[in-house]
């Protein structure tokens, strides 16, 4: 049964306006606040719901003739106990996966929260931000496997300097949208840009970040 403290995306007001739930994934400290925070710069309401110790971020915004309610929601640092509470999936429509390209471990844990997230929410699109690119941007010319090997988009960000954040989060919105109205166009659309993007540079795991998808897979093939 639905928590009645929290909010619900069902209920449509207006014919023009949609409401729509966006979630951030990825270990603490990783800058999932952050960009946020900078996507929105001061036009954003935070609304803390302590029950669940989460944060929601409120936007308005147009997309087309369609005036979208979007929430974003942050974990508000409950990520720190390995696991997200159900109801931080509960009526998602998209994800923005994070992970810090100065950490190594947050990169390899990927996996985790991309299974956690599969298990609540099977179908909606999920895209992929590499954060922290500011503070060395020769990792824009790496390729992540992570994210291809998931086909999700993928964006070299950064907090700091808004590096990407804009075109990520209405990706992310547009994304939502499109799932919502059970249209896939969008993500059809935008996987042909993943696919056709030319990857330069020398693969990442020659720095060690795709160390443990090789070994899983290396597993996986073992048991087969």
């Amino acid at each position: 049964m639905e928590d009645a403290s929290l909010p619900s995306y069902d209920p449509k007001g207006d014919a023009n306006e949609t409401k729509i739930k966006i979630i951030c994934l990825g270990d603490s400290a990783v800058g999932k606040s952050k960009l946020v925070e900078r996507f929105l710069m001061d036009g954003y309401q935070p609304q803390q719901l302590s029950t669940y110790a989460l944060t929601l971020f409120k936007h308005k915004t147009q997309v087309g003739d369609q005036e979208v309610h979007v929430d974003f929601w942050d974990t508000a640092g409950q990520e720190r106990f390995k696991s997200m509470h159900p109801s931080y999936y509960h009526q998602a429509h998209a994800c923005i996966l994070v992970f810090d390209v100065t950490r190594k471990v947050t990169y390899k844990n990927l996996p985790s929260w991309f299974t956690e997230l599969r298990h609540y929410r099977p179908e909606i699109p999920c895209l992929c931000a590499a954060n922290k690119i500011d503070v060395d941007y020769s990792i824009t010319k790496k390729s992540f496997n992570f994210a291809k090997k998931h086909k999700m988009p993928f964006y070299f960000v950064s907090a700091s300097d808004g590096t990407n954040v804009v075109k990520c989060f209405r990706d992310a919105i547009k994304a939502a949208l499109a799932y919502k109205s059970n249209s896939t166009d969008f993500m059809d659309e935008i996987m042909k840009e993943l696919d056709n993007m030319t990857l330069d540079g020398d693969s990442i795991s020659s720095s060690g970040f795709d160390a443990t998808e090789q070994e899983e897979d290396k597993e996986s093939a073992a048991k087969s």
